[in-house]
């Protein structure tokens, strides 16, 4: 379980050598606690991938400290990582990372039969609120990019989670999918009581009262 992920004077290492614009994440120490919501905006280039890669422990090319719980993230082994991503950290890459020539229920009963996590059910009823039920047997190579990120956000919940770390999740959803969108997301995190840390160059997911930071 963690509680608390602080970055302690964190910067990438490509941003060392630049003049880099003030900012709420980078060489700062900021505390993300479980519970509670983040929106982390930031113009393109600005690092918001990098920074979700970090925190997932998928690049370690940064300056700084990364903590869990007040423990360096440094020493963690790659048993240890792994656990922390079947237990306590989803994630949803801006790239989404679906396979094109399965279908939209394939990929996500991919994720879900590691996990285990989530009755098929449940997983019809948020494709039904998503709006995507109708594409359930569509290879995701032929759906929309909004189509495929709704997939994604459905296929990232499958699973436990004290932080869920969604990069520019809704950048191709109007607001009517984009609040449907946040609901969901929102939703499964109180019911677990987790924490939200997600990205935006524009377009944010709809949630409530989040606590916004700059990039």
């Amino acid at each position: 379980m963690i509680e608390e992920i602080t970055l302690e004077g964190m910067l990438p290492e490509v941003f060392a050598s630049e003049s880099i614009p003030l900012s709420d994440v980078w060489k700062t120490d900021l505390k993300f606690r479980k519970g509670e919501f983040y929106l982390v905006e930031a113009a393109s280039g600005g690092g918001k991938s990098s920074m979700c890669s970090f925190i997932y422990g998928a690049r370690i090319d940064f300056q700084g400290r990364l903590l869990f719980d007040g423990t360096d993230t440094s020493g963690f082994s790659i048993d240890k990582w792994q656990k922390l991503r079947r237990e306590s950290l989803a994630y949803l890459p801006q790239e989404l990372s679906l396979f094109p020539e399965l279908t939209a229920m394939q990929n996500i009963e991919l994720k879900n039969s590691l996990t285990g996590y989530v009755e098929k059910g449940r997983i019809e009823e948020w494709l039904h609120v998503l709006g995507i039920d109708s594409r359930r047997d569509y290879p995701v190579g032929r759906m929309s990019v909004g189509q495929q990120q709704r997939v994604g956000l459905i296929r990232s919940v499958c699973q436990p989670f004290d932080f869920i770390l969604l990069d520019e999740p809704v950048s191709h959803l109007d607001e009517e999918n984009n609040r449907k969108a946040a609901e969901l997301i929102m939703k499964e995190a109180r019911r677990r009581g987790a924490g939200i840390i997600s990205t935006s160059v524009g377009n944010p997911l709809l949630l409530e009262n989040p606590t916004r930071l700059r990039l």
